[in-house]
């Protein structure tokens, strides 16, 4: 009852993340819905269904949408509304849907294909992004286009295979510049420097997701998803934590003075792998056990009471490349070691909800 208690008192406190329409409760927004997936209790849906009501009028016009930034993350807080709209049959969420998909049309695109990641980061493909956009845009192909650009969506996954991924180390570079001009992309590769978990965690969701709202149906297509899934788990695990299951905050670099076990990320990992072994893209007998391990180790190690109430430690609470006049942010070891680590920020709280009602599901399926 730790975790559960926890979720209820962080959602009966939770004040909006931003004004704007934004990632951050996006990831709680999700967290509540898988919650709600495991348990069937209504609360869950009255927190959705109360923080949507300013934002989504019966026309569905999304007031709060930043409409002139063009930044993928703000795809990410409109994917409840295939929920909602779902459970409710409520137009005003179906009319959301196609707001968001509009922009999504027009955002701008690398020569290679790929969205890019914001206006102000033109050429850049981040592996956060790709979970921010690529599960909205497959649900909306799946269920009101045809799978008609199942393809797309598919080769975007292959560009970040083709251009971020090393062999060698088994990971993803946190991003990519394909003008190779941004002082922290290497001049050869266009990469940045090192591998930083919560956009291992993002990318590892993000394929996780997509083949949950593909249809399996389209086999090719999705074999090749599920097989990129299969290749990312298999190189993230090699630098788990052997005694509290959990991942550091610069992955391959635990030798590193001042790196830590990050919170954010080992509880995206863990959704993304016990959702695989729900989904069957992962062998249940093989891999659900480490998988629900993570979700119990970070109630054991980074759910702490304090003052009578349970906060989740541990979270990286932001870090990202550029812009230029942020030269700070370089991509280093040394750069990402020094964000700031905070409690019950959403970007933790969410990916940790959305673990924890994965493992109940799964736990209940077991069991039966």
């Amino acid at each position: 009852m730790k975790a559960e208690n926890f979720i209820d008192q962080y959602l009966k406190g939770y004040n909006n993340y931003k004004k704007y329409w934004n990632y951050e409760d996006g990831c709680v927004l999700m967290g509540a819905k898988k919650m709600y997936d495991a348990t069937k209790d209504e609360k869950y849906f009255t927190f959705l269904e109360e923080y949507l009501k300013p934002f989504v009028l019966e026309d569905g016009t999304i007031t709060n949408y930043q409409t002139d930034k063009f930044s993928i993350d703000s795809i990410n807080c409109s994917k409840i509304l295939f929920f909602m709209y779902d459970k409710t049959g409520d137009e005003k969420y179906r009319k959301a849907i196609e707001f968001t998909m509009e922009f999504l049309r027009k955002h701008p695109r690398c020569g290679c294909g790929n969205f890019i990641h914001k206006q102000v980061y033109p050429s850049q493909i981040w592996l956060d992004g790709m979970y921010m956009a690529q599960p909205f845009y497959m649900e909306y192909e799946t269920k009101y286009n045809k799978k008609g650009n199942y393809k797309d969506i598919v080769k975007q996954f292959e560009n970040v295979q083709k251009y971020i991924y090393d062999e060698k180390k088994g990971l993803c570079y946190h991003a990519y510049d394909e003008a190779k001009e941004q002082f922290w992309a290497d001049k050869t590769t266009g990469c940045s420097p090192n591998f930083w978990l919560r956009s291992m965690g993002w990318y590892l969701m993000a394929l996780v997701d997509v083949m949950d709202k593909m249809s399996i149906e389209i086999y090719e297509q999705y074999r090749k998803i599920q097989d990129i899934f299969k290749l990312m788990h298999k190189g993230i695990m090699q630098y788990q934590d052997k005694e509290t299951k959990l991942f550091y905050q610069v992955i391959d670099r635990s030798d590193v003075e001042g790196n830590y076990l990050e919170t954010s990320g080992s509880a995206m990992i863990a959704y993304a792998i016990i959702k695989a072994c729900r989904l069957g893209a992962l062998s249940k007998e093989k891999y659900a056990a480490s998988g629900m391990e993570i979700v119990e180790s970070l109630i054991n190690y980074k759910m702490i009471e304090e003052g009578g109430s349970l906060h989740l430690t541990g979270i990286c609470s932001v870090a990202g490349l550029g812009p230029d006049d942020r030269p700070e942010r370089d991509g280093s070891v040394e750069y990402y070691l020094s964000e700031k680590i905070v409690s019950d920020d959403a970007k933790g709280v969410g990916p940790f909800m959305m673990a924890y009602g994965e493992y109940l599901q799964l736990k209940k399926e077991l069991e039966d």
